[in-house]
């Protein structure tokens, strides 16, 4: 794990605002000057139309909801200038699952900025991108729009009526990860000529994604739970008929993660930074929507999705290059018992059941990891020990943990693999000291959801290297998070860079019995429960 701040203490009763970027107070001012059309600086308007605009006024908050849909904050700063109280405000919490930007007229940009996590924009209309200015510009001649204030001019007859700044990655509370992430102008035009208008080089009749891989990209945690999942969570509704375009790309990136994005898409992405040719779309998502820690919320997917759709769409994306693997190798084995006469390998090892131990080096490392691997034969498991690295192919990682009836790691990034592991599996997690609620969050709760059997391993003071750098009484040993005052710089110092573990392979043993005896009955029917504690 790279960085882990907490983030969910939401700032309750913050009020995005969208209709002309930052200039909040200016959208009220827009807008009311829209619906009435500024009647306070033209004193030859009449009084009735005056009584006219006051009761559209009163139709738009009567039709409030609906309003919401197309322009979300922007109604909302209308309503909060007429007098709504605090407490009348529609809370966080209870929008959580709201379709906000989910009606895009066209012609327009709405943006969601409600999350603490993530901003997504969404853009429909006659969109072309400039990669040389970082911009994705909608030319527009919606009536609507002719009650908008323009902003300014771009100089070639074309008034800058919406300008929107946005960088399409999903950790936007981290500062200094953000400061390194691209951002995008997203600039609504209302064109006077379409000779002033950037020409197409290249039409698609598909809607876009633009999204960052840069920030923590290149750790497995970050780049599915960053990356890969809310990629699936913003784009898979569209059925593999839409475009990606990424930002701050990597070239061992498409390597790694091409043939899920495969199952996502049936377009050669784009990659913005080095194209120099103008695409143009009908419509247009910028940034990604994320749920939660590797995890996905149904209530706010269409059709119910889970994380057990993502693991199918895994299964869906691995298996051809899983089926290859497999031919080259039964082709490999016989040929090697043609040569040497051999008759084939008997299949007694088949029924054991499958233990993939996850190593690692240097930090949280397990010292007696040898022991372990000789004891769980012992029990009567199949083991294989796993060391992925960032050149590891996945479809490789993937078809050995899919066929694993027991994962067992250290907490760290590599725990993310959990989602490889079939629905029923076993997830032995260790928990170094110090890292209770980090292992909860990051792994063990979202290992539920995938229907995991998890059992979280809390290891004692004495399995931990820690022991033998502090007195048996320190508050290092005896309570972490005074240890640390649940600070992350301290926390990562000390428990996750310098910690190593060498378990009390008795203890553990208890563990990896009732899961040997939980597999067994799997395989034989049996309805055997595993108790984690």
């Amino acid at each position: 794990m790279v960085k882990n701040q907490r983030y969910h203490q939401l700032r309750k009763g913050e009020v995005v605002h969208v209709l002309v970027g930052d200039h909040d107070q200016q959208n009220s001012n827009d807008l009311l000057g829209l619906v009435c059309g500024q009647i306070q600086n033209k004193r030859t308007r009449s009084k009735p139309l005056y009584f006219i605009c006051l009761s559209f006024l009163s139709c738009c908050l009567i039709l409030a909801p609906q309003l919401l849909t197309c322009y979300p904050s922007s109604t909302f700063s209308l309503l909060y200038s007429l007098g709504f109280e605090e407490d009348q405000r529609p809370s966080p919490e209870a929008d959580a699952n709201a379709p906000i930007c989910s009606a895009v007229p066209n012609g327009t940009i709405c943006c969601d900025r409600s999350s603490i996590r993530s901003d997504i924009c969404m853009m429909k209309g006659d969109l072309r991108t400039d990669s040389a200015s970082s911009s994705i510009f909608l030319y527009t001649n919606n009536g609507f729009n002719d009650y908008v204030s323009p902003l300014s001019d771009d100089g070639n007859g074309n008034e800058i009526l919406q300008h929107e700044k946005i960088k399409p990655y999903t950790r936007k509370w981290e500062t200094s990860v953000m400061n390194n992430v691209a951002e995008l102008d997203l600039i609504v035009k209302k064109g006077n000529s379409s000779t002033t208008q950037k020409k197409c080089d290249v039409r698609h009749d598909v809607p876009a994604v633009f999204f960052s891989t840069g920030g923590y990209t290149g750790n497995v945690y970050h780049d599915i739970n960053d990356g890969i999942l809310p990629l699936y969570i913003t784009s898979q509704h569209f059925k593999k008929k839409v475009q990606f375009v990424i930002l701050d790309y990597h070239d061992w990136w498409l390597t790694k993660y091409g043939d899920v994005v495969s199952r996502l898409s049936d377009y050669p992405v784009i990659i913005f930074s080095e194209e120099k040719r103008t695409h143009c779309f009908p419509e247009a998502i910028v940034g990604l929507r994320i749920h939660d820690e590797l995890a996905i919320d149904p209530s706010a997917m269409g059709g119910n999705k889970t994380i057990v759709d993502f693991h199918n769409l895994l299964d869906r994306a691995y298996l051809p290059r899983i089926r290859g693997l497999i031919q080259a190798e039964e082709r490999e084995a016989q040929l090697k018992m043609d040569k040497l006469a051999l008759t084939p390998p008997g299949k007694q090892d088949l029924k054991k059941p499958k233990l993939a131990i996850i190593s690692r080096k240097g930090s949280r490392e397990i010292k007696n990891e040898n022991l372990l691997v000789k004891m769980a034969e012992q029990i009567g498991f199949s083991v294989t020990v796993l060391r992925p690295d960032r050149t590891t192919e996945l479809a490789k990682l993937y078809r050995v943990l899919n066929s694993s009836d027991v994962m067992v790691g250290v907490h760290g990034a590599a725990m993310t693999y959990f989602l490889f592991m079939r629905p029923g599996s076993v997830f032995i997690q260790v928990v170094p000291l110090g890292t209770d609620w980090a292992a909860e969050s990051y792994y063990g709760e979202p290992a539920k959801k995938l229907g995991l059997r998890y059992v979280g391993y809390k290891i004692l003071p004495r399995e931990s290297s820690l022991y033998d750098k502090y007195d048996k009484n320190d508050v290092v040993l005896t309570d972490p998070d005074k240890a640390t005052n649940m600070r992350w710089d301290l926390t990562k110092k000390i428990y996750l860079d310098h910690q190593n573990i060498k378990l009390n392979l008795p203890r553990f043993r208890k563990r990896l019995v009732r899961a040997y005896h939980y597999s067994i009955g799997k395989k034989n029917s049996e309805n055997f429960h595993l108790d984690s504690q």
